[in-house]
């Protein structure tokens, strides 16, 4: 980090970053590939694509068999499947708790953008008990862009009273980060979470990377002690 920044608030993507959502996620599939007379597919097959919704899940159970026709119909029995059961498995990942109790103790306002629709984020947030603690939720719906676009950072930067410019954001995805850059944020690639082999986290020019949640509250020390 250079001296130049200023950490005010810190904002987190959901999936793969602040939750662990891909064993719900990954048991929805399979059901829906049981349903359509399908083997299931391991879960570490399955969990490096989470971060990529619903389509990544879909291209990576059925594969060239993915009728682009059947799609509409396959998403929304998906998308069902998951709502009836989306935090039965779904924690926050490990350092998370102690994460947001350090910002709440120091008075650093954080929050959360994500792709994911709203009607699937809150209910998650809320069996988890974080809904009342972000400062901010905005959903893949909340506005008419989404992530790669910086209108939801900056959306969630202005709710939260903050300058884009003093604000983190962490996040697994190519497109979190792309997000970030163009905000004007600092940006940590969360490695922890949902990456697969193939992908390059190195070349998307973030200003960091985290192995592990716990690894922030450093980044926020530097920034406190400039």
């Amino acid at each position: 980090m250079t001296a130049r920044h200023q950490i005010d608030a810190v904002l987190f993507d959901l999936d793969g970053t602040l939750l662990d959502t891909a064993p719900d996620m990954a048991a929805a599939l399979n059901r829906l590939l049981l349903e359509q007379d399908r083997a299931e597919l391991p879960f570490e097959r399955l969990r490096p694509v989470v971060s990529h919704g619903s389509l990544g899940l879909l291209r990576a159970g059925f594969g060239a068999d993915l009728d682009p026709e059947q799609l509409p119909g396959l998403t929304q029995r998906f998308l069902e499947i998951y709502a009836g059961a989306l935090a039965v498995n779904t924690t926050p990942f490990e350092g998370a708790a102690e994460v947001l109790d350090a910002l709440e103790n120091a008075g650093t306002p954080w929050g959360i953008v994500t792709n994911k629709p709203g009607w699937l984020t809150q209910p998650v947030l809320e069996a988890l008990e974080l809904q009342q603690r972000a400062g901010c939720v905005v959903s893949g719906d909340t506005l008419e862009q989404r992530k790669p676009h910086p209108a939801p950072l900056h959306h969630a930067a202005k709710l939260l009273g903050q300058d884009p410019r003093n604000c983190i954001y962490v996040g697994d995805a190519e497109r979190d980060i792309q997000a970030g850059r163009a905000a004007g944020m600092v940006t940590l690639v969360a490695s922890y979470g949902y990456i697969e082999s193939h992908e390059t986290p190195e070349t998307w020019n973030a200003d960091g990377s985290l192995s592990r949640l716990q690894d922030l509250k450093e980044w926020l020390t530097v920034a406190t002690a400039r």
